[in-house]
């Protein structure tokens, strides 16, 4: 067995956190004078925070928790085995997920085939409840994952066979084969570990709407149509919160949410209009973090349904798009242009085989191969809740109008539009994507994998699904990546999608806010905050 974390890796890490937090526990010694008696100072108040959200989210449970919201909401209320570590690029603070670090657990050792994990926990951690954090809480927290509707796939994408008591501090995961992603997997909020005697006792939906963590902070209240409000867990194991008070305002719409961040009624707001990114600037009390992500945003078309059965179709339908446009007219310069299936900033990325640009002749020759030279009608579903994608929707209606194609938009609230996006049966829409651990594997995983969960355009080629799967199992980084880039370069030319750009994760603050680090999740992370004065 072979050591591979050790407690001192996370004293190492809460110290950074403390420094990122100007101070994670910011209660001061004594001040004293010669001559007299020491007295007491008074700890000094904490500061309350307010972020201007633009949806309430679904669910408090971290097992089916899937949207922006409630990642948030859980990650405030819970800790996992183990998270991430943090980098400094281009002066940003960046979360590393190729750099785990103890959380929950302190040390973990693995076998030599690397199919063997054994977690040792943090002695004398508590949930809020205040029982305490063991190994059977563990193993049933992973039970959960394993049985949900939303969690499961990640279960089996981390390769999980069983999980295996050893003692009260001590849990075995054993898995069905050597997962390079299984510990970057862990450190999601999908698999927080929650506090099992109390939701044996509260009953079953209980987690829907409470949170049973350890995390630095307690919900106290949860209105998906107005606010959510957690307080400071002043016991937490890593040090009490510098923030008193954490409130979520949920504010739909996005100029709303530039107008409270202008005036200052609130300290941050998150899905930044590009458009708005430059008045905020010039504002001397904000700061605006624009950092490169992994959210893309791609023209899906569903290749089981005519005329997107026809490779040329799909290739046509990427010369048509007016990229340019998208990234000036639209995002402002806030995006770049997508090149492949997998954001550029994902390790073993690669455009090989990207040859689309604005072409319209090139577009129409494509059409009249593919035996469509008169064009055709489509019905193209766009869900609501973004001003990109409906401008983005009519530029390429009115470019796809000058080949012969009409693109006829239907337009659906998010909540239906998500829901016909599981069924599957779509025939073309704009949808967005953010892998959370920064990997090919796990992005092309969900999307694009013939079994795929979330592979809602049926997408199927059987040489791109045993690539997938052989490199699943390679633990060889180079070979590994190697696989995944010929997986890219045979889906962009395949076109399942017209690759549309990257988005910029762009968050407002005030300027007395410290310790934001910028996370692939694009979930903030309260715990290292604070507010000066």
């Amino acid at each position: 067995m072979k050591k591979v974390k050790l407690l001192s890796t996370l004293v190492a890490f809460s110290i950074m956190l403390a420094g990122c937090a100007s101070s994670a526990n910011p209660q001061t010694p004594a001040a004293t004078s010669a001559g007299t008696d020491t007295a007491a100072t008074a700890a000094p108040i904490k500061k309350n925070l307010t972020v201007a959200y633009s949806e309430g989210g679904t669910t408090l449970d971290p097992a089916e928790a899937n949207d922006l919201t409630s990642d948030t909401l859980v990650l405030a209320a819970y800790d996992q085995l183990v998270t991430y570590g943090i980098k400094t690029e281009n002066g940003a603070s960046i979360a590393n997920t190729e750099d785990i670090k103890p959380m929950l657990a302190e040390s973990w050792e693995v076998n030599a085939d690397n199919t063997v994990y054994t977690f040792k926990l943090k002695s004398g951690v508590s949930f809020q409840s205040g029982n305490p954090v063991d190994a059977e809480a563990v193993a049933y927290s992973f039970e959960r994952v394993a049985k949900s509707s939303s969690g499961s796939f990640l279960y089996g994408m981390a390769s999980i066979k069983s999980v295996t008591v050893k003692d009260a501090s001590t849990v075995e995961v054993t898995l069905t084969n050597a997962n390079h992603n299984f510990l970057q997997i862990l450190a999601m909020y999908t698999f927080s570990i929650v506090d099992q005697k109390t939701v044996e006792a509260q009953g079953a939906d209980y987690l829907k709407t409470n949170a049973a963590g350890s995390g630095p902070f307690k919900l106290t209240k949860w209105d998906p149509a107005t606010e959510a409000v957690f307080t400071a867990n002043d016991s937490y194991w890593q040090g009490a919160p510098s923030l008193g008070k954490v409130t979520l305002k949920f504010t739909k719409e996005a100029s709303n949410r530039v107008l409270l961040l202008g005036k200052g009624d609130v300290d941050m707001a998150i899905e930044i209009p590009p458009k708005d990114v430059s008045t905020l600037e010039s504002n001397s009390a904000l700061t605006v973090a624009s950092n490169a992500s992994n959210r893309i945003l791609f023209f899906a078309m569903n290749n089981k349904v005519k005329p997107f059965d026809n490779v040329k179709v799909r290739q046509a339908i990427n010369y048509a798009i007016p990229y340019d446009q998208l990234l000036s007219g639209v995002m402002y310069g806030q995006a770049k242009q997508m090149k492949s299936a997998v954001a550029s900033n994902t390790p073993g990325f690669t455009d090989a085989g990207y040859v689309y640009e604005y072409n319209l002749d090139k577009a129409k020759a494509l059409l009249k191969e593919a035996g469509y030279e008169k064009g055709f009608d489509f019905d193209f579903t766009l869900g609501s809740g973004f001003d990109d994608w409906e401008d983005d929707a009519v530029l390429i209606q009115a470019e796809l109008a000058k080949i012969g194609v009409n693109m006829k938009i239907n337009k659906l609230a998010r909540a239906q539009f998500l829901e016909q996006q599981k069924t599957n049966n779509l025939t073309s829409y704009i949808s967005k994507w953010t892998s959370f651990v920064n990997d090919p594997g796990y992005h092309l995983g969900f999307l694009l994998y013939g079994k795929g969960s979330s592979n809602y355009i049926n997408y199927q080629n059987a040489e791109v699904d045993k690539l997938w799967e052989q490199a699943n199992l390679e633990t060889d980084t180079a070979k590994r990546t190697e696989l995944y880039k010929q997986a890219q370069e045979i889906i962009t030319t395949e076109a399942p999608w017209a690759y549309l750009y990257e988005y910029n994760r762009i968050v407002g603050m005030s300027n007395k806010i410290s310790g934001y680090a910028f996370y692939p999740d694009e979930v903030i992370r309260f715990y290292p905050l604070s507010i000066t004065e």
